[in-house]
């Protein structure tokens, strides 16, 4: 049974609301989730962006149990990073690595395996594991000299595990270029190579009472060093799909396709939204 007209354009509304307020107010997209569902349960698209409202307001447990639905209605591995992350935000580091080395992950887009390899460093520093997590992230993605949408981050992550474990002068070098890479500031970068430069920036349009000279604003201009030969490593391991007893109770097999069309065509773009925003605002704070 397909959803009646009207109710699916309700939905979409509510769907797209979530995309428009999750990054600025991540508890107004929230609610908006929560209304989708009330009204559309059984829409796989409906599941995932409750989870992502749920995961950006870290309710990992909602999140996870959502993103699970989603994944049983669709039969899509393209949640499983995610899920791997929301075990990380419920304190479960171990079971996070189990995910990163299932069958699941070969399953995934270059992207995906790059967002899996990110979860599983950040897993490893969750435990303490900082070389751990600096070899998990070498790999032929991160010495690759072409620049995709997931190369600002993971230059990102793998010199923050750098500074992280006191390696400054490697980790200056793979903030240098993660800025040359982030076109779309998707990461803060620029501010952390400031910091380790000693570079201060300050509000030259805010007057000083006492002073009469203007405020003068410090800026870096940053040379590209010569690339830095990383061995590419493919080797994170983990394992273990995660058990069909925590599976949502209320999700039924066998929901036809047609109960989605009239949603998922209407909020496809809020949905890709939503993917991206958040998990660039994650990893960020995670790391």
């Amino acid at each position: 049974m397909s959803l009646p007209k009207g109710l699916a354009e309700d939905v979409a509304k509510n769907l797209v609301m979530v995309a428009r307020l999750i990054d600025e107010d991540p508890e107004g997209a929230y609610a908006y989730s929560k209304i989708a569902l009330r009204l559309a349960s059984r829409v796989a698209a409906v599941r995932e962006a409750a989870g992502f409202a749920a995961y950006a307001n870290q309710k990992y447990s909602e999140a996870l149990a959502e993103f699970r639905a989603a994944r049983r209605m669709t039969g899509s591995v393209d949640l499983w990073p995610v899920m791997a992350d929301c075990e990380r935000g419920l304190g479960r580091p171990e079971k996070a690595l189990d995910m990163a080395g299932a069958p699941e992950v070969h399953k995934l887009d270059k992207a995906g395996q790059v967002e899996m390899r990110l979860v599983a460093a950040g897993a490893r520093r969750d435990m303490d594991q900082l070389d751990a997590a600096i070899v998990t992230l070498q790999s032929p993605e991160l010495a690759s000299n072409t620049v995709q949408p997931w190369t600002a981050r993971l230059r990102y992550a793998y010199a923050d595990a750098l500074l992280a474990a006191g390696r400054e002068d490697e980790a200056r070098e793979w903030f240098v270029k993660a800025v040359e890479s982030d076109k779309d500031d998707s990461t803060d970068a620029s501010d952390r190579l400031a910091a380790m430069d000693g570079v201060e920036f300050v509000d030259a349009f805010v007057e000083d009472e006492d002073e009469d000279d203007s405020d003068t604003v410090v800026v870096i201009d940053a040379e590209v060093d010569d690339e830095v030969e990383v061995e590419p490593r493919d080797d994170v391991s983990v394992v273990d799909e995660l058990d069909d007893e925590d599976e949502d109770d209320d999700v039924e097999d066998g929901i036809e396709d047609d109960d989605e069309i009239e949603v998922e065509a209407a909020a496809e773009s809020a949905e890709d939204v939503v993917k991206e925003d958040v998990l660039l605002k994650e990893d960020d704070d995670k790391n």
